[in-house]
Protein backbone atom coordinates (compact mmCIF):
# COMPACT_ATOMS: atom_id res chain seq x y z
CA UNK A 1 0.00 0.00 0.00
CA UNK A 2 1.27 3.34 -1.11
CA UNK A 3 2.30 5.73 1.70
CA UNK A 4 -0.45 8.55 2.21
CA UNK A 5 0.78 11.54 0.62
CA UNK A 6 0.53 14.54 3.04
CA UNK A 7 1.91 18.35 3.44
CA UNK A 8 5.05 19.10 5.12
CA UNK A 9 4.67 19.61 8.88
CA UNK A 10 5.84 22.98 8.37
CA UNK A 11 2.92 24.95 10.66
CA UNK A 12 1.26 22.94 13.09
CA UNK A 13 -0.87 23.63 16.14
CA UNK A 14 0.13 22.44 19.59
CA UNK A 15 -1.04 19.61 21.73
CA UNK A 16 -3.15 21.30 24.28
CA UNK A 17 -5.21 19.65 26.91
CA UNK A 18 -8.38 20.75 27.24
CA UNK A 19 -8.19 23.08 24.00
CA UNK A 20 -7.79 21.11 21.11
CA UNK A 21 -10.27 18.91 21.16
CA UNK A 22 -11.77 17.19 17.91
CA UNK A 23 -14.42 20.59 17.56
CA UNK A 24 -11.47 23.27 18.30
CA UNK A 25 -9.61 20.86 15.29
CA UNK A 26 -12.97 21.13 12.91
CA UNK A 27 -13.33 24.84 13.18
CA UNK A 28 -8.98 25.42 12.76
CA UNK A 29 -9.39 23.63 9.88
CA UNK A 30 -11.68 25.48 7.91
CA UNK A 31 -9.12 28.37 8.38
CA UNK A 32 -6.04 26.41 7.18
CA UNK A 33 -5.94 23.08 4.91
CA UNK A 34 -2.42 22.54 5.34
CA UNK A 35 -1.56 22.61 9.06
CA UNK A 36 -1.05 19.78 10.86
CA UNK A 37 -3.44 19.27 14.48
CA UNK A 38 -3.13 17.70 17.29
CA UNK A 39 -4.87 16.14 19.46
CA UNK A 40 -4.67 16.89 23.72
CA UNK A 41 -2.29 14.54 25.04
CA UNK A 42 -4.31 11.53 25.34
CA UNK A 43 -2.78 8.29 28.28
CA UNK A 44 -2.18 5.47 27.43
CA UNK A 45 -3.77 4.20 30.60
CA UNK A 46 -7.05 6.22 29.05
CA UNK A 47 -7.12 4.26 25.34
CA UNK A 48 -6.11 0.78 27.20
CA UNK A 49 -8.73 0.90 30.13
CA UNK A 50 -11.44 3.64 29.10
CA UNK A 51 -13.82 4.91 25.99
CA UNK A 52 -11.38 4.19 23.27
CA UNK A 53 -13.75 5.90 20.63
CA UNK A 54 -14.46 9.08 22.62
CA UNK A 55 -10.62 9.60 22.53
CA UNK A 56 -9.97 9.07 19.07
CA UNK A 57 -13.12 10.03 17.43
CA UNK A 58 -12.40 13.08 14.87
CA UNK A 59 -13.79 14.35 11.58
CA UNK A 60 -12.03 13.46 8.25
CA UNK A 61 -11.60 17.17 7.69
CA UNK A 62 -9.07 17.05 10.16
CA UNK A 63 -6.58 15.33 8.11
CA UNK A 64 -3.12 16.15 8.38
CA UNK A 65 -4.06 14.96 12.17
CA UNK A 66 -2.03 14.01 14.92
CA UNK A 67 -2.64 11.50 18.31
CA UNK A 68 -0.83 12.94 21.09
CA UNK A 69 0.12 9.69 23.54
CA UNK A 70 1.57 9.94 27.34
CA UNK A 71 3.17 7.45 28.55
CA UNK A 72 6.17 5.51 29.19
CA UNK A 73 5.58 1.66 29.01
CA UNK A 74 6.97 0.70 25.55
CA UNK A 75 4.29 -1.93 25.13
CA UNK A 76 1.52 0.08 26.21
CA UNK A 77 2.57 3.20 23.95
CA UNK A 78 2.86 0.35 21.02
CA UNK A 79 -0.60 -0.97 21.67
CA UNK A 80 -2.04 2.59 21.76
CA UNK A 81 0.06 3.59 17.92
CA UNK A 82 -1.53 0.58 16.76
CA UNK A 83 -4.98 1.81 18.00
CA UNK A 84 -3.78 5.53 16.52
CA UNK A 85 -3.18 4.12 12.69
CA UNK A 86 -6.39 1.58 13.26
CA UNK A 87 -8.39 4.89 13.31
CA UNK A 88 -6.40 6.56 10.67
CA UNK A 89 -4.14 8.83 12.41
CA UNK A 90 -1.33 10.09 10.54
CA UNK A 91 1.21 10.66 13.28
CA UNK A 92 1.38 9.17 16.42
CA UNK A 93 3.50 11.80 19.09
CA UNK A 94 5.23 11.04 22.05
CA UNK A 95 4.47 14.02 24.74
CA UNK A 96 7.95 14.08 26.34
CA UNK A 97 7.37 17.44 27.42
CA UNK A 98 4.52 18.29 29.97
CA UNK A 99 6.31 19.45 33.52
CA UNK A 100 2.80 18.78 35.08
CA UNK A 101 3.17 16.85 38.69
CA UNK A 102 0.19 15.08 37.79
CA UNK A 103 1.60 13.65 34.39
CA UNK A 104 4.74 13.20 36.48
CA UNK A 105 3.27 10.66 39.23
CA UNK A 106 2.41 8.52 36.28
CA UNK A 107 6.17 8.63 35.44
CA UNK A 108 6.23 10.36 31.87
CA UNK A 109 6.29 13.65 30.50
CA UNK A 110 8.85 15.97 30.84
CA UNK A 111 10.54 13.51 33.11
CA UNK A 112 11.46 11.44 30.72
CA UNK A 113 14.04 13.95 29.39
CA UNK A 114 16.09 12.23 32.23
CA UNK A 115 15.61 9.01 30.70
CA UNK A 116 16.74 9.35 26.68
CA UNK A 117 16.92 4.98 26.87
CA UNK A 118 13.48 4.82 27.81
CA UNK A 119 12.24 7.24 25.42
CA UNK A 120 14.34 5.20 22.71
CA UNK A 121 12.84 2.04 23.73
CA UNK A 122 9.43 3.51 23.57
CA UNK A 123 9.77 4.77 19.99
CA UNK A 124 11.37 1.42 19.02
CA UNK A 125 8.32 -0.22 20.11
CA UNK A 126 6.23 2.28 18.60
CA UNK A 127 7.95 2.48 15.43
CA UNK A 128 8.00 -1.70 15.11
CA UNK A 129 4.07 -1.25 15.58
CA UNK A 130 2.94 0.86 13.00
CA UNK A 131 3.78 1.92 9.86
CA UNK A 132 2.99 6.26 10.51
CA UNK A 133 5.51 8.78 11.59
CA UNK A 134 6.42 8.31 14.77
CA UNK A 135 7.68 11.73 16.57
CA UNK A 136 8.43 13.10 20.19
CA UNK A 137 7.86 16.48 21.56
CA UNK A 138 10.28 17.57 24.30
CA UNK A 139 12.06 20.73 26.32
CA UNK A 140 15.26 21.73 25.87
CA UNK A 141 16.35 20.62 29.01
CA UNK A 142 14.74 20.06 32.92
CA UNK A 143 15.37 21.94 35.85
CA UNK A 144 18.54 23.58 36.32
CA UNK A 145 20.43 21.68 33.62
CA UNK A 146 20.90 24.90 30.93
CA UNK A 147 23.79 22.72 28.56
CA UNK A 148 22.95 22.81 25.13
CA UNK A 149 24.52 19.40 25.42
CA UNK A 150 21.78 17.64 27.28
CA UNK A 151 19.20 18.55 24.66
CA UNK A 152 21.65 17.44 21.47
CA UNK A 153 22.34 14.45 23.46
CA UNK A 154 18.87 13.43 24.53
CA UNK A 155 17.91 13.59 20.38
CA UNK A 156 21.21 11.80 19.53
CA UNK A 157 19.82 8.70 21.62
CA UNK A 158 16.46 8.78 20.89
CA UNK A 159 17.20 9.06 17.15
CA UNK A 160 18.83 5.38 17.76
CA UNK A 161 15.40 4.21 17.48
CA UNK A 162 14.88 5.21 14.49
CA UNK A 163 12.67 8.49 15.37
CA UNK A 164 13.66 11.40 13.16
CA UNK A 165 11.10 14.42 13.59
CA UNK A 166 11.76 16.50 16.57
CA UNK A 167 9.18 19.04 17.75
CA UNK A 168 11.06 21.13 20.48
CA UNK A 169 10.02 23.69 23.21
CA UNK A 170 12.37 25.35 23.16
CA UNK A 171 12.33 26.03 27.45
CA UNK A 172 13.44 24.17 30.47
CA UNK A 173 10.62 22.55 32.41
CA UNK A 174 10.70 22.96 35.84
CA UNK A 175 9.50 19.51 37.54
CA UNK A 176 9.21 21.50 41.13
CA UNK A 177 7.68 24.31 41.90
CA UNK A 178 6.34 25.94 38.61
CA UNK A 179 2.52 25.11 37.24
CA UNK A 180 2.17 24.21 33.59
CA UNK A 181 1.62 27.74 33.08
CA UNK A 182 4.09 28.97 34.62
CA UNK A 183 6.60 26.30 33.41
CA UNK A 184 4.86 28.21 29.79
CA UNK A 185 5.90 31.90 30.88
CA UNK A 186 8.90 31.97 33.05
CA UNK A 187 11.97 29.59 31.96
CA UNK A 188 13.39 31.51 29.29
CA UNK A 189 13.19 30.82 25.48
CA UNK A 190 16.06 29.60 23.98
CA UNK A 191 15.58 29.25 20.56
CA UNK A 192 19.44 29.15 19.60
CA UNK A 193 19.51 25.57 21.07
CA UNK A 194 16.69 24.67 18.51
CA UNK A 195 18.22 26.23 15.79
CA UNK A 196 21.80 24.15 16.69
CA UNK A 197 20.00 21.39 17.34
CA UNK A 198 18.85 21.86 13.22
CA UNK A 199 22.35 22.27 12.58
CA UNK A 200 23.99 19.03 13.84
CA UNK A 201 21.14 16.77 12.68
CA UNK A 202 20.53 18.54 9.42
CA UNK A 203 18.99 15.28 8.19
CA UNK A 204 16.50 15.28 10.60
CA UNK A 205 12.96 17.12 10.88
CA UNK A 206 13.56 19.69 13.52
CA UNK A 207 10.25 22.05 14.27
CA UNK A 208 10.38 24.67 16.72
CA UNK A 209 7.45 25.29 19.83
CA UNK A 210 7.36 28.14 22.49
CA UNK A 211 6.09 31.84 22.63
CA UNK A 212 5.38 32.24 19.28
CA UNK A 213 2.72 35.13 18.11
CA UNK A 214 3.06 36.59 15.04
CA UNK A 215 3.62 35.45 11.21
CA UNK A 216 6.66 37.52 10.99
CA UNK A 217 8.24 35.22 13.98
CA UNK A 218 7.44 32.42 11.77
CA UNK A 219 8.93 33.02 8.99
CA UNK A 220 11.96 34.42 11.02
CA UNK A 221 11.76 30.62 12.56
CA UNK A 222 11.46 29.12 9.06
CA UNK A 223 14.93 30.19 8.18
CA UNK A 224 16.38 27.89 10.67
CA UNK A 225 14.73 25.29 11.33
CA UNK A 226 11.66 23.03 8.85
CA UNK A 227 8.37 23.79 11.17
CA UNK A 228 7.01 26.13 13.91
CA UNK A 229 4.16 24.47 16.33
CA UNK A 230 1.89 27.32 17.56
CA UNK A 231 0.23 27.29 20.55
CA UNK A 232 -2.17 29.49 22.65
CA UNK A 233 -2.20 32.08 19.57
CA UNK A 234 -3.64 29.80 17.24
CA UNK A 235 -6.22 28.75 20.16
CA UNK A 236 -7.08 32.75 21.33
CA UNK A 237 -6.33 34.22 17.65
CA UNK A 238 -7.33 31.86 15.23
CA UNK A 239 -7.65 34.40 12.25
CA UNK A 240 -3.43 33.92 12.67
CA UNK A 241 -3.86 30.93 10.62
CA UNK A 242 -5.77 32.65 7.58
CA UNK A 243 -2.63 33.39 5.81
CA UNK A 244 -0.53 30.11 6.73
CA UNK A 245 -1.42 28.42 3.58
CA UNK A 246 -1.10 31.02 1.27
CA UNK A 247 2.52 32.24 3.14
CA UNK A 248 4.51 29.00 4.44
CA UNK A 249 2.84 26.77 1.99
CA UNK A 250 2.14 28.69 -1.52
CA UNK A 251 -1.45 27.31 -1.62
CA UNK A 252 -3.12 29.44 -3.92
CA UNK A 253 -6.44 28.45 -3.47
CA UNK A 254 -9.52 30.15 -2.16
CA UNK A 255 -8.44 31.95 0.98
CA UNK A 256 -10.62 31.79 4.44
CA UNK A 257 -13.53 33.96 5.08
CA UNK A 258 -15.06 34.23 8.31
CA UNK A 259 -18.19 34.10 6.67
CA UNK A 260 -17.31 30.47 5.16
CA UNK A 261 -16.14 29.59 8.16
CA UNK A 262 -19.31 29.86 9.77
CA UNK A 263 -21.45 28.47 7.02
CA UNK A 264 -18.77 25.51 6.97
CA UNK A 265 -19.68 25.09 10.93
CA UNK A 266 -23.48 24.85 10.92
CA UNK A 267 -23.61 21.47 9.56
CA UNK A 268 -21.08 20.42 11.69
CA UNK A 269 -23.17 21.82 14.86
CA UNK A 270 -25.76 20.04 13.46
CA UNK A 271 -24.04 16.28 12.75
CA UNK A 272 -22.98 16.65 16.70
CA UNK A 273 -26.01 18.35 18.72
CA UNK A 274 -27.03 14.80 17.19
CA UNK A 275 -24.93 12.42 19.61
CA UNK A 276 -26.08 11.98 23.52
CA UNK A 277 -25.65 14.58 25.74
CA UNK A 278 -23.76 17.08 22.99
CA UNK A 279 -24.53 20.59 23.72
CA UNK A 280 -23.74 23.67 21.63
CA UNK A 281 -21.31 25.34 24.22
CA UNK A 282 -19.15 22.74 23.81
CA UNK A 283 -17.83 23.78 20.25
CA UNK A 284 -18.72 27.43 20.95
CA UNK A 285 -16.01 27.70 23.47
CA UNK A 286 -13.55 27.26 20.84
CA UNK A 287 -14.70 29.61 18.30
CA UNK A 288 -14.99 32.90 20.70
CA UNK A 289 -11.96 34.49 18.57
CA UNK A 290 -13.04 34.33 15.19
CA UNK A 291 -13.10 37.67 15.52
CA UNK A 292 -10.09 38.93 17.87
CA UNK A 293 -9.15 41.87 16.78
CA UNK A 294 -11.94 43.27 14.89
CA UNK A 295 -14.96 45.20 15.46
CA UNK A 296 -17.81 43.66 16.73
CA UNK A 297 -15.24 40.90 18.34
CA UNK A 298 -16.98 41.51 22.03
CA UNK A 299 -20.80 40.78 20.77
CA UNK A 300 -19.58 37.58 19.14
CA UNK A 301 -17.72 36.49 22.42
CA UNK A 302 -20.83 37.51 24.31
CA UNK A 303 -23.09 36.12 22.57
CA UNK A 304 -21.50 32.48 22.39
CA UNK A 305 -20.49 32.52 26.11
CA UNK A 306 -23.92 33.49 27.39
CA UNK A 307 -24.97 30.53 29.52
CA UNK A 308 -28.89 31.71 28.38
CA UNK A 309 -28.34 31.87 25.18
CA UNK A 310 -26.59 28.74 24.97
CA UNK A 311 -28.84 26.66 26.92
CA UNK A 312 -30.85 24.26 23.57
CA UNK A 313 -29.30 26.37 21.24
CA UNK A 314 -28.27 25.29 17.79
CA UNK A 315 -26.51 26.58 14.81
CA UNK A 316 -28.64 29.54 14.49
CA UNK A 317 -26.95 31.34 17.51
CA UNK A 318 -23.93 31.55 15.50
CA UNK A 319 -25.86 33.28 13.05
CA UNK A 320 -27.26 35.74 15.45
CA UNK A 321 -24.42 36.60 16.39
CA UNK A 322 -22.95 36.58 13.02
CA UNK A 323 -25.14 39.24 12.21
CA UNK A 324 -25.11 41.50 15.40
CA UNK A 325 -21.13 41.50 14.48
CA UNK A 326 -22.18 42.94 11.17
CA UNK A 327 -24.38 45.54 12.58
CA UNK A 328 -21.54 46.95 15.25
Amino acid sequence: MSKKVLPSRRLSVAPMLDWTDRHYRYFARQITRNTWLYTEMVTTGALLYGDVARHLRYDEAEHPVALQLGGSEPDELARCAKLAEQWGYDEVNLNVGCPSERVQKGAFGACLMAEPALVSDCVKAMRDAVGIDVTVKHRIGIDAVEEYGYVRDFVGRVSEAGCTTFIVHARNAILKGLSPKENREIPPLKYDYVYRLKRDFPDFEILINGGVKTNDEIATHLEHVDGVMVGREAYHNPWLMADWDARFYGDAGEPASRDAVIAALLPYIEQRLAEPGAQLRHIARHILGLYQGQPGARVWRRMLSDSTLLKGADGSLLLAARDRVARD
